[in-house]
């Protein structure tokens, strides 16, 4: 929903950031160690019950990792191990609040509550695995119900309204299975739409690879069957030039007696 709605409005924001970091020697890789090493610190405030705290951090977190994108462009270091790198840490920084989340309630006994962060993390990861696998097969598979923004910017609201967690909680667990039940249906619907296109050449592969050999074999009997008649022709005018040879040698012999 971010990417497709506010992004373009905050990439303009972000890029003169970008550009000063980048002329500040500030490497996009750098930042993106900063997030990680803050949703970390963010992850051991939450098992400890330090919510406001814990969403300080998490804020802190959220501007690293806007940051690294544009100052990659900037810098001109776009790359598919920095995008590799950006992706695994964005993991890494799910699981540590997540699973942190999930710490806290086992710790004071609310094990509903700490399945739901585990799901909530497993449904996650779901959603960021199947547009990573539909990109690598040509399909696309962004959108949806809750993205990572939201899902950041919903869970940093739960830690500040601390009385409202537990129902943020159960949303954002609600929400991320919505949103890769939808990522599902997409893909599936690209690919059903390829599917049928590759079956109907291949129906009309098959169909003309029959005809074409309808006609040769056609030909071939065609062929057989002039060959057959020539043969039948030579052998005739064999047969009658050999008669006629010795009607003449029998006219001969006759004049002369």
């Amino acid at each position: 929903m971010f990417d497709g709605r506010f992004r373009s409005g905050v990439d303009s924001l972000t890029a003169p950031v970008g550009r000063s970091l980048a002329k500040a020697h500030v490497s996009a890789d750098a930042l993106t160690v900063v997030g990680v090493t803050l949703s970390l610190v963010a992850a051991l405030a939450i098992a400890t019950g330090h919510f406001f705290l814990a969403f300080i951090f998490v804020v802190f977190t959220g501007v690293p990792d806007l940051l690294d994108g544009p100052v990659a462009k900037a810098a001109g270091t776009t790359s598919k191990r920095g995008a590799f790198f950006d992706s695994v840490a964005d993991r890494v920084s799910d699981l540590a609040l997540f699973g942190s989340m999930a710490w806290f309630y086992l710790d004071h006994g609310n094990h509903a509550l700490a399945l739901v962060s585990f799901g909530t993390y497993g449904a996650a990861s779901l959603v960021s695995y199947q547009r990573a696998k539909a990109e690598l097969l040509g399909f696309h598979a962004k959108g949806g119900l809750l993205e990572r923004a939201e899902r950041v910017f919903l869970f940093g609201a739960g830690l500040l309204l601390s009385f409202a967690l537990p129902y943020v909680m159960v949303f954002l667990f609600v929400g991320s299975v919505i949103t890769a039940v939808q990522r599902f249906v997409k893909v599936w619907q690209q690919g059903s739409v390829s599917l049928d296109s590759t079956s109907h050449r291949s129906y009309r592969g098959r169909h003309v690879s029959k005809v074409r050999g309808r006609r040769t074999s056609q030909r071939r009997r065609t062929s057989e069957r002039v060959r057959s008649t020539l043969a039948t022709s030579r052998v005739g005018r064999s047969r009658g030039g050999a008669a006629t040879q010795s009607l003449m040698r029998k006219l001969r012999d006759n004049s002369d007696h």
